[in-house]
Formats: structure tokens, C-alpha cells, sequence
């Protein structure tokens, strides 16, 4: 099965090159060895496709390949195909535009009930899965929103995607962070606001997540985290979001004393869903004034390139 986006980009490109070419070969047929004003105008056509016209082109007949209108035929087809499909789109599509583009995207595929809840669940796979590695709160927002308010779906069906809206639209990159109360091993309290420094590293985990122990340990072994935190342009907050306390104290010789070493009393953070914690580990990169920089990560290699840009 051709990938879904390819036929017709190429279809298109190669047409365009093949006209170029022919008229290139109608002005080498001149014999003169003169270049004609043609032969001009073709190369400054050439010079003019750049590399975001290219991409443009791509993103805009991406899906023309793809039958919006199988109706349930639609679950004939390779799953698999489509979330590649869709894993490429996403990383090609400008992030200024992924609003309207996704958008776009759903109110296209929403052609019947069974085409809108198959794209659905690509996007939920793609975009939303926590062992997804394109996870993107800003991409699936406009999905969710368009799922929230199709006529195509019953008041029931518009539950799930609600709730998931709801959790999305928090702690927004570029905005300012939920504020939450946390509690020290000598259950004296702070607030996440309340932090000084210029960043914050904000990590949620439990001590029986490999992956938590392994991002700790990256954390830990960083040379620039460790000098911003030597100087105080950095801090570490984690945040045991669980209700086993006594596990978490037995555990807690294993986080570096250096950092701020807390739990969630009462597991507000969790029943008032303030954070999503649909997956552990998450790691947030707030600025000095709380503002979301990375959301919900797990990657301490971002977190390094975003403080050695700023």
C-alpha cells in the first residue's frame, strides 16, 4: 500500500519537473549556444520553489490520497499504514499551523461515524498515547475540540473527549503552571509558586518506575543542570503523586538530597487533576515565573538544550 500522502505529492512534483525539463529541452533545441530569455525565465522559475513551498505543497495534498468517503470500509485498512501516516504528518506540518491544520483534518474525515471515530483513534494513538514519542497536547487539542462538538456523535460519545480536553488544556506551554501545595519528608509544606529560581524542573514519580529512576539518575549526572543548581538558576522539584507515603520514605535516600523531595498529602493534585497523570514519569520546564516551557516530557536532553538556548 502506497503511504497515504505520497501518490499524489509526487504525482504533482513529477508533473512539475517534467515541465521544466521539456522546456529546458525545447530551448536547448535553439542550437545557437546563446542562452534565450526563456532559458532565463525557466531557471528563475526553478530558483523560485523553495524548500517551504515544497513543504507546503506536501502538507496541503497530504491526505488527498485517502478515501474520506469508505464509510466503514474504512476498517479494512491497515491501521498501522494510517498511524504511520499520521505520525509523519505531524512531525511535517508547521507547529503555527497545527491548530487549523488538524482541525481541518477531523471536519475532512468526517464524512460518517465510522470515518470520524477511526481518525479518532489514530490521533488518540498518536498524539495522545502516553508511550507515544509524539505526544502533543497542543496537536490534540483542536482534535478533541472538533470530537467535543461533532453532530456525528451522541452526548455519550462527546464524554470521553470532553475529559480529555479538559485535562489537555491544563498547564499549557507558555502559560502559567497549576499551583500546588506540597508536603517535605518532615511534613512541613510549600507552594510550587513559592519556588526561587529562574527555572524549575518539575518531575512527577514513583519509586517503583524504572524509567523515573533512570531520568533522575541523567538529572543528577548532567554538568550544566549541576552548575545551574550550584549557582541557584535551577531547582528540582519531585513529587510522589501516590497515597503509599511509607513506600515513598523508604525510597527517598535514592533522590538527591539537593533537591526538593516532597509528596502530595491527600493526592489533591490527582482528584482536583491539576497535572495529567496519565503517565509516569513527567517532567515540566517552568520559567522563573511558572510559565510553562516543556510539558509533560521525559527527555532531561530537551530540558538541556532549551537552558543552554536561554
Amino acid at each position: 500500500m502506497l503511504r497515504v500522502g505520497e501518490a499524489l505529492f509526487f504525482y504533482h512534483m513529477t508533473r512539475h519537473i517534467i515541465s521544466i525539463l521539456i522546456v529546458l529541452a525545447l530551448v536547448g533545441c535553439g542550437g545557437s549556444g546563446k542562452t534565450s530569455k526563456t532559458a532565463e525565465q525557466t531557471r528563475s522559475v526553478v530558483k523560485e520553489i523553495s524548500p517551504a513551498e515544497l513543504l507546503k505543497q506536501r502538507v496541503d495534498h497530504y491526505w488527498d490520497g485517502f478515501d474520506f468517503e469508505a464509510g466503514e470500509r474504512v476498517k479494512d485498512l491497515n491501521r498501522e499504514d494510517v498511524i504511520y501516516a499520521m505520525s509523519e504528518y505531524v512531525t511535517i506540518i508547521p507547529a503555527e499551523s497545527a491548530d487549523s491544520l488538524m482541525r481541518a483534518l477531523i471536519r475532512r474525515a468526517s464524512t460518517s461515524h465510522d470515518m470520524l471515530d477511526y481518525f479518532a483513534t489514530v490521533c488518540e494513538i498518536v498524539l495522545h498515547n502516553p508511550n507515544s514519542p509524539l505526544r502533543n497536547d497542543e496537536y490534540y487539542i483542536p482534535v478533541l475540540e472538533e470530537l467535543a462538538s461533532s453532530p456525528l456523535l451522541d452526548e455519550y460519545e462527546r464524554i470521553a473527549p470532553a475529559y480529555d480536553l479538559d485535562i489537555a488544556r491544563k498547564n499549557r506551554i507558555g502559560r502559567v503552571a497549576n499551583n500546588f501545595v506540597y508536603t517535605l519528608e518532615d511534613d512541613s509544606q510549600g507552594e510550587l509558586y513559592d519556588i526561587k529560581a529562574n527555572y524549575t524542573i518539575l518531575m512527577f514519580s514513583n519509586p517503583e518506575c524504572p524509567l523515573c529512576g533512570e531520568i533522575m539518575r541523567q538529572i543528577a549526572s548532567s554538568q550544566l543542570l549541576s552548575v545551574l543548581m550550584q549557582h541557584g538558576v535551577l531547582k528540582v522539584l519531585t513529587i510522589y503523586p501516590d497515597e503509599d507515603v511509607a513506600r515513598w520514605r523508604k525510597y527517598i535516600d535514592n533522590i538527591p538530597a539537593e533537591w526538593i523531595r516532597a509528596y502530595d498529602k491527600g493526592q489533591i493534585i490527582s482528584n482536583e487533576r491539576l497535572y495529567n497523570l496519565s503517565a509516569i514519569p513527567a517532567l515540566y520546564l517552568l520559567d522563573k515565573e511558572k510559565r510553562v516551557i516543556i510539558k509533560d516530557g521525559t527527555s532531561v536532553a530537551d530540558i538541556e538544550s532549551v537552558l543552554m538556548r536561554n
